[in-house]
């Protein structure tokens, strides 16, 4: 059981690309204090033509967004690659972007919700190690508490990590299914997961620590994208599975609903599952090394990382 290819961290004075592969950044001051934030830390962003384009809700043209991921990993002097938000868009760009040369480039990137698909796109495709971490540009990072940042900047810069993942004060996390199970961490944002399905870009869960979180669905569309999950064997050969935030997802009548840890358990899963991890769209949030081997422990109610 062998890890992603892990990039180099990142150390002061290295160059770093803001890139925009989803929707468009509508508030400017974001980018600036973005950039801000990244020089606080020594390092010297530079943002990409997407960060200031539009295209109805894209940031850019199809061709511009993928030219701005290719430029950056094709770029010497580019060590990190930090998406700035989400929206949509990411999946439209999955058959432009060069992951032969990001194999032969493995650098720092990182990102989450609809950048999921290019997680998993580079994870499977380039066999690079990637982050899935809060984004610059979203509305709450500027207010980014403590925990967010100590493991946002944790993976960002040190060589060797030993992390145990925890809760922040005042959230408990639960193993709907015990055991222990060892494995590559994959997954991400689940509406995205579920739209690669029976595409080149499918998520491969194959002996993997499965990770899932999602905002503002209806529990009874959560239900439909886990079964879809489930009927398409994706659980049938996985390790294990770790649920994070499901920010918003209520149900507008709540009297004929089922609540999110009911369609959880009515997938009968028999492999280790955590519920509840503080990741996703929700504030505090960790970060994650996807490709990363992790562990899932029951008996010892932990969650950490075995080997980057």
């Amino acid at each position: 059981m062998v890890p992603l290819r892990k990039p180099a961290p990142l150390k002061a004075g290295d160059k770093v690309a803001l890139v925009a592969p989803s929707g468009p950044l509508l508030h400017p001051a974001r980018l600036e204090f973005a950039i801000k934030y990244l020089k606080s830390l020594g390092l010297s962003p530079v943002a990409g033509e997407s960060c200031t384009a539009r295209h109805g809700y894209l940031a850019g043209a199809d061709h511009l967004r993928a030219a701005d991921i290719n430029r950056a990993f094709g770029d010497a002097e580019i060590r990190g690659i930090f998406c700035i938000r989400g929206g949509y868009g990411a999946a439209r760009i999955l058959d432009a972007v060069d992951y032969q040369s990001i194999r032969g480039n493995p650098k720092f990137f990182c990102g989450y919700s609809d950048v999921t698909a290019l997680h998993t796109a580079i994870n499977q495709k380039a066999g690079l190690m990637t982050f899935h971490t809060p984004m610059l540009c979203e509305a709450g990072f500027c207010k980014a508490d403590a925990y967010t940042l100590e493991y946002f900047e944790q993976f960002m810069f040190q060589e060797a990590i030993n992390v145990n993942f925890r809760n922040p004060p005042g959230r408990v996390w639960q193993f709907i299914t015990g055991g222990r199970a060892q494995g590559p961490l994959c997954g991400g944002n689940l509406a995205v997961i579920a739209s690669l399905m029976a595409t080149a870009y499918e998520l491969d869960t194959r002996g993997k620590i499965i990770f899932l979180e999602d905002i503002g669905e209806e529990p009874y569309k959560i239900d439909r994208m886990l079964n879809q999950l489930r009927m398409a064997g994706k659980f049938d050969h996985a390790a294990g599975i770790v649920f994070g935030d499901f920010a918003d997802c209520k149900p507008e009548n709540p009297a004929n609903s089922l609540s999110i840890p009911e369609v959880i358990g009515g997938l009968r899963l028999k492999i280790p599952a955590l519920y509840n991890f503080a990741c996703g769209h929700c504030a505090p949030t960790a970060s994650l090394p996807l490709g990363a081997v992790v562990t899932l422990d029951s008996f010892t109610n932990s969650f950490k990382v075995a080997q980057l």
